[in-house]
């Protein structure tokens, strides 16, 4: 009997540790960091740049359908820069990272067991004994070599190579879709008080991007919405100090 309750306990056992080992699921933030940090800068960029550069010509006592243009041209222009920046910096990171993987692919052909050494000198460094460091380059080159070296030496994710095309297209539309904010904000605010409205949305707008990329990166959210909008009330009053200035030289 007492054999009989001891298998049953170690079923069950077993049977909660499969499920636990099921249910158990991490969600890793940094699995996003490439397309969030695109998203965010574009949104971020999209506001304050379109918002400062309508609210410098506004200041410059321009019409209303001369901010409209500016703000206008200004999301176009925008979008596409950023879409090209994010391309133009995105693959550079991306070649690197090829090249680096080309070398190492090569040194694993001509040098197989200088390479094996290198990995476990990593191990080694990391806290394992000479013998279970070496134990463990083995077997992770067995399953496959060129990832274990791309991971531990290169510190490149073989799952995670840099994305050109998607930083450039999330970083556009990012910025386009948050570009409207002031834009909106100078078409159904007074004319009397457009500047103060294009300003409100966008700080506003600043506060809750700020706050939300806090939230997904895992930041304190009153502290991300803090230093978004402070940086954007500083751009918005420098172009409007410059548009007033130039507005008293032109009068």
């Amino acid at each position: 009997m007492r054999v009989q309750s001891c298998t049953r306990t170690h079923s069950r056992l077993a049977r909660m540790t499969r499920g636990q080992s099921r249910s158990h699921g991490e969600v890793h933030r940094s699995e996003r960091a490439g397309w969030l940090r695109a998203a965010v800068l574009g949104a971020d960029d999209g506001i304050v740049s379109t918002a400062s550069l309508m609210i410098g010509v506004a200041a410059s006592s321009a019409s209303k359908e001369a901010v409209l243009v500016a703000g206008v041209a200004g999301l176009v222009a925008g979008a596409m820069s950023m879409a090209v920046g994010e391309y133009v910096s995105v693959s550079s990171q991306r070649d690197t990272e090829l090249a680096d993987i080309a070398t190492e692919k090569r040194e694993l052909v001509t040098e197989p067991q200088a390479e094996l050494n290198e990995l476990a000198a990593i191990y080694v460094r990391r806290g394992l004994d000479k013998d279970l460091a070496m134990k463990v380059a083995e077997q992770l080159s067995k399953r496959d070599r060129l990832a274990a070296h791309m991971r531990d030496e290169l510190g490149i994710d073989p799952g995670a190579l840099a994305r050109p095309m998607q930083a450039a297209l999330v970083s556009a539309a990012s910025f386009g879709t948050f570009a409207f904010v002031p834009i909106a904000g100078l078409l159904v605010g007074p004319a009397a008080d457009r500047m103060a409205v294009v300003a409100a949305v966008s700080l506003l707008s600043l506060a809750t991007l700020g706050a939300l990329g806090g939230r997904l990166g895992g930041a304190p959210m009153f502290r991300g919405a803090l230093r978004v909008a402070a940086g954007g009330l500083l751009a918005m009053g420098a172009t409007a100090a410059i548009g007033r200035l130039f507005g008293v030289v032109q009068g």
